[in-house]
């Protein structure tokens, strides 16, 4: 008996490991040699690739395709049809295409239809717009947007935009959630390249 739930319809190959408590719902496909951790969610059609593994507490809504090579931790949220990649440089008869890593760091979300180009980490807590294409790393808490993808500002630990400043040294800015009233410091540069970054979105 198995310490996870799988509809009838999804198919789970040999060799893939499930952590306790995990629901994988119609038409996804797991191959083998994928890790998935406990008390993960996998939606509708949902693809996960040999070898890719999957933290605790994740959850991937539908349509999502997550190829070898992509590394999701703890607590990761995928929104519906967002899009990973694992090579660089794609062509229909090459025979010695490497695979170019992709790591999501714990707690992260990324939205609806966004495409994660390969060779980007995203951050712990970051948040990525929906229809977004993340071509470059997203800080710890960044919210990015847009085509390319461009930091514009923080979120806090329970997704919210940070915006009430409550400290600020030369290396670091520390926020105040006025939703959760947890504080959250992020590196100085990244605060004056968001705000860089926002000037220009409102002068276009």
């Amino acid at each position: 008996m198995t310490s996870y739930y799988a509809h009838p319809t999804a198919v789970v190959e040999e060799g893939a490991v499930i952590g306790e408590g995990t629901r994988i719902w119609h038409f996804a496909h797991i191959r083998r040699g994928a890790r998935i951790g406990a008390r993960c969610n996998i939606g509708k059609d949902v693809y996960i690739d040999e070898n890719v593994v999957i933290g605790n507490g994740v959850k991937i809504q539908n349509g999502v395709s997550v190829y070898r090579g992509v590394t999701l931790e703890d607590n990761v949220f995928v929104g519906p049809y967002a899009v990973f990649t694992n090579d660089k440089y794609p062509r229909a008869f090459s025979t010695n295409w490497q695979i170019v890593p992709t790591l999501v760091r714990e707690g992260a979300s990324i939205g609806a239809n966004a495409t994660i180009v390969c060779g980007v980490t995203i951050g712990r807590y970051a948040m990525v717009a929906a229809g977004s294409v993340v071509t470059r790393d997203v800080p710890d808490h960044g919210l990015v947007m847009g085509n390319p993808a461009r930091l514009v500002g923080f979120v806090c630990y329970c997704g919210r935009p940070l915006k009430r400043v409550v400290a600020m040294t030369e290396d670091s800015v520390e926020f105040e959630c006025e939703h959760c009233g947890k504080r959250v410091r992020v590196r100085r540069d990244y605060y004056e390249l968001a705000q860089k970054n926002l000037r220009k979105i409102k002068q276009e």
